[in-house]
């Protein structure tokens, strides 16, 4: 990873041969062991290649989240003969599709910037209440730009979030409201199949499973700092909320009641996930990304991003 290392250029330039590697030999062999065989050394650099961004925790994040993660899913999918990816695909949609990669916009977030500038005058609910705002604030940013890079290329893409301050479960929030590119991956690559074979319960259990798992890693590849399991059992948790929710909406349905009794009203059900979301973050989610001083090299880069975005801003100016 030598050649590599810090170098954002030389990196999409070797996932863009990997992509390439990877439709040539899908292309040849049929899926199965043959595939998966030739496929693997794909695998391993995807998840190998974000530890080539040393200088910043964001960036090698959002390498872990785009490669390590989804790209890496979608070729295992493509090694099974399974997923949006198929060798008779042209080659831009092709590379698209399975390896994403698009500039962050960070200007929106300027006055979330401004007030980390006083954190120590924050109590800590305060604060991972406005990283959970700022995450999201920065991925409705980021991913939107996968839809507009897919349509220049002609290609349909569905919206990556749709308001999810507004869902009115568990199920729906996750399923049908926050960054939809994760479940349409683990849709065909862990629920479908679990599901086929033990149930629809544990089908949803594996995947949320499958993603604590995945979110720990990122964590992993954030701090480089070993795995506590906090991650994992925020998911599971999460996970086992939903299987309970939809046990109880069966239920509901199935006493024969005419009409059946009505679920809460939908702005006092919203402000009930919304405070399960916060509540289950705040003792799970964040700490492992805030501990030993994984805060404060977060901020002081997100300061940086601000930094460089307002020079160039200001020399841009310099020739209106």
């Amino acid at each position: 990873m030598e050649l590599l290392r810090d170098s954002i250029p030389m990196v999409s330039l070797a996932v863009s041969a990997a992509a390439l590697y990877a439709r040539a030999a899908s292309s040849r062999l049929r899926p199965g062991f043959p595939r998966l065989a030739a496929l693997l050394p794909v695998v391993a650099f995807l998840a190998a290649a974000p530890f080539a961004f040393s200088f910043s925790a964001i960036v090698r994040g959002l390498a872990a989240f785009f490669l390590a993660w989804l790209a890496a899913f979608k070729v295992i999918l493509l090694a099974a003969g399974r997923g949006p990816l198929d060798p008779a695909l042209p080659v831009l949609p092709f590379k698209s599709v399975s390896l994403v990669s698009c500039a962050a916009k960070v200007a929106a977030m300027a006055a979330l910037l401004h007030v980390y500038q006083f954190k120590d005058q924050l109590h800590l609910y305060v604060r991972l209440a406005l990283y959970g705002v700022h995450m999201y604030c920065f991925l409705d940013l980021l991913l939107p730009c996968i839809p507009a890079a897919g349509g220049a290329l002609g290609m349909e893409v569905d919206p990556q979030f749709d308001r999810p301050y507004l869902a009115s479960s568990l199920r729906d929030f996750w399923g049908r409201r926050w960054n939809l590119m994760v479940p349409a991956v683990l849709r065909p690559s862990v629920y479908g199949p679990v599901r086929a074979r033990a149930g629809k319960a544990a089908g949803v259990l594996a995947t949320f499973l499958v993603s604590g798992l995945m979110h720990e890693a990122m964590v992993c590849y954030i701090s480089l700092r070993p795995p506590t399991g906090e991650m994992a059992a925020f998911f599971l948790l999460h996970g086992a909320c939903c299987v309970a929710e939809e046990w109880c909406a069966r239920r509901r349905t199935a006493r024969g009641w005419a009409p059946p009794p009505p679920p809460p009203p939908r702005p006092v059900a919203t402000l009930l996930v919304l405070l399960f979301l916060s509540g289950t973050s705040f003792w799970l989610f964040f700490p492992p990304i805030c501990r030993d001083g994984g805060e404060e090299v977060i901020l002081e880069e997100w300061a940086a991003v601000a930094a460089f975005f307002a020079g160039a801003g200001q020399k841009l100016l310099r020739y209106v």
